[in-house]
């Protein structure tokens, strides 16, 4: 990976207008087709959707090939950082989400959304916040001109924690929240979505890369829309299920933004005053902070299906982390590239 800035692609660069058309195109399917989409919804086992687990594993796994595991022997070069992204993402990021939801969600908004979806909001918000970002982070990071190694270890070593706190982490914060969630649903979602795509992403980049790295390149190009196309596909397929909710109550996706924005630039915030307190380098800081802000919402998506269902107030939360993603994140790119003389300035 070149430490070189690059400019995001025009497919991700324009996200949130493809998410909005895929809102629109879902809800008028699903309004003209609603017993073919009824259909749709009837196939699973074991409470897992087949055409969704599907898209999944085609948004997850091209990302995850991305990843490199051996680079976690990078994380010594730069403790400070990782120690600040760590601390950010699994003892800050998730339960502040926790919080905002429960000071918005039931208490501020709660005259002005559905009562009985109240706690299925608060559990889609955990879900996005108890995910770190896996793929974008790499654009953000050539973006601010981040430090690629460091990048890349601190994605490993998330990636490496998250096959074993998600599942743990997200059942204690729905239960302090109130939430029941049955535990073997979310097991077999931390299977599906994070366990078996790792072993198959890092079994098929092993194979790419005996090829050589060409090869690899390649193939890395190739792959590269399947993420956000399968991401798309499944959002049309969860608004012709929630079409006739939204229509309802057009302002819930409005009130649902509110906490996901205040913790994406709470979090982003404290990483980099963090970095900078600790004497990290601006091109360490940039990455940490964006990471420490940024969302895996596919998984978030992902598990908020499989768990609460289609019809729920947790996946529609999870989508609006969708929605806001790419124009939050580029405010933050944006910050942080102008603050970089303030950063390097002494802190005396």
């Amino acid at each position: 990976m070149s430490g070189k800035p690059s400019a995001i692609g025009f497919f991700e660069r324009y996200l949130t207008v493809w998410v909005l058309l895929c809102i629109a195109a879902g809800i008028v399917l699903g309004q003209i087709l609603p017993d073919f989409f009824q259909a749709v919804g009837r196939m699973e086992i074991a409470k897992v959707n087949l055409p969704v687990g599907l898209l999944i594993w085609i948004m997850i796994i091209p990302m995850l090939v991305k990843v490199d595991f051996t680079a976690l022997h990078e994380v010594r070069q730069h403790m400070r950082g990782i120690g600040v992204t760590l601390f950010v993402n699994w003892l800050v990021k998730p339960f502040s989400m926790a919080f905002l939801g429960w000071l918005f969600i039931r208490n501020l908004f709660a005259p002005m959304l559905p009562v009985d979806q109240l706690d299925s909001y608060i559990a889609g918000l955990i879900l996005l916040a108890a995910a770190p970002c896996t793929a974008m982070v790499f654009v953000w990071s050539r973006l601010t001109n981040g430090d690629p190694l460091f990048t890349l270890s601190q994605v490993a070593l998330n990636d490496a924690i998250m096959v074993v706190a998600f599942a743990p982490l997200v059942a204690f914060l729905l239960g302090i929240s109130a939430i029941t969630v049955p535990w073997a649903t979310l097991i077999t979602s931390v299977v599906l979505y994070i366990v078996i795509p790792v072993i198959i992403a890092q079994l098929w980049r092993k194979w790419l890369l005996v090829k050589g790295q060409a090869v690899f390149d390649a193939a890395m190009i190739k792959i590269g829309p399947w993420s956000i196309t399968a991401l798309l596909a499944t959002l049309v397929l969860l608004f012709a299920f929630q079409g006739e909710a939204i229509l309802k109550q057009p302002l819930v996706i409005a009130l649902l933004a509110v906490p996901i924005l205040i913790q994406v630039f709470f979090n982003s915030g404290l990483a980099y005053w963090l970095n900078r307190a600790v004497g990290e380098k601006h091109n360490i800081a940039s990455p940490s902070a964006l990471i420490g802000a940024s969302n895996f919402f596919e998984l978030a998506v992902a598990a908020a299906i499989s768990l609460f269902g289609f019809h729920s107030g947790a996946a529609l939360a999870t989508v609006v982390g969708v929605l806001i993603e790419v124009p939050a994140m580029l405010l933050v790119v944006r910050v942080v590239n102008a603050s970089k003389g303030w950063y390097e300035r002494s802190p005396a």
